[in-house]
């Protein structure tokens, strides 16, 4: 696949197959997406990969406890800026009401949408959840860094017919995640992501977040 059709064709995906994926293209992937960028390359990438009964475990810790969202535990780091200002709200604000709309979900309707909010604590049916973690002690030069390994891993999946969806939201169980895991205590996790295979007919997959145009966000200098 065209790295540029693989950049076009990637959007967090919210509803997969239960067809397994090969751990060997797992490893592969894993393997592969090293070759990201980082400072005087550290490679502070730490890789998890939960399948199997391990996966199964995970979820079936946290399907009884819904009750417990937004908050969960409370997280290790903060996901959004407090106040969230313009554009950035209004940006998230409409990817939220897509998001919902798409499976028929009311802005009012507070139940269905923790319900919906709660299957990211099922990796939306993904039969390989991951998780990337980096050392605590590393500064922002590192997070940006594996920030460029999982937009890497993404963009490999889907030479491979995988779809992904990264989850900030096992941010909020950094205990739970933390003994499923054996993750030590230096280290820190920065994201989840269910892998596996899209149901490409489900209506939550069928929408895509929109983009700023360049002009708000890019200047040019220097050129004719």
């Amino acid at each position: 696949m065209d790295v540029r059709e693989a950049v076009a064709s990637r959007y967090s995906c919210r509803s997969f197959l239960e067809k397994p994926v090969p751990k060997e293209i797992i490893r592969e992937i894993i393997s592969r997406a090293a070759r990201a960028p980082s400072a005087g390359n550290m490679q502070p990438w730490r890789v998890y990969v939960l399948g199997g009964d391990a996966i199964k475990a995970l979820k079936a810790d946290l399907a009884a406890r819904t009750n417990e969202l937004p908050k969960g535990e409370g997280g290790d780091y903060r996901i959004y800026p407090e106040p969230m200002t313009s554009p950035y709200q209004e940006r998230r604000y409409e990817v939220g009401e897509r998001l919902y709309g798409s499976i028929g979900v009311a802005r009012d309707d507070k139940p269905n949408r923790y319900r919906q909010y709660a299957r990211n604590y099922q990796f939306f049916g993904a039969p390989v959840a991951l998780f990337f973690a980096l050392e605590r002690s590393f500064g922002v030069a590192q997070w940006a860094d594996i920030g460029g390994y999982l937009q890497t891993f993404m963009l490999l999946a889907r030479a491979y017919g995988l779809n992904t969806c990264p989850q900030q939201a096992w941010v909020a169980f950094p205990k739970t995640v933390r003994s499923h895991l054996a993750l030590p205590a230096n280290m820190i996790v920065y994201s989840g992501m269910a892998l596996g295979y899209a149901v490409e007919s489900d209506p939550i997959n069928l929408w895509r977040s929109p983009r700023a145009p360049l002009e708000t966000y890019a200047t040019f200098s220097g050129f004719d």
